[in-house]
């Protein structure tokens, strides 16, 4: 009977381990993801605007020459 016993706990853990870290694994992915995501879209948002604002300091030095 203990055999079975531990049979059976060893089954139960396994599983209940496997189903936990695919949650937590899914979690920390799309935590992630949405952070990159986040900081790249900044950083080509700020790059662009310093793009931006370059040109039009530029733009109205040349006219003011």
């Amino acid at each position: 009977m203990n055999k079975i016993g531990d049979g059976v706990k060893g089954l139960v853990w396994d599983q209940v381990r496997d189903q936990v870290w695919g949650q937590v694994g899914n979690q920390v992915r799309h935590q992630v993801r949405h952070q990159v995501r986040h900081q790249v879209r900044h950083q080509v948002w700020r790059q662009v605007m310093d793009q931006v604002q370059e040109q039009v300091r530029e733009q109205v030095r040349s006219e003011n020459e």
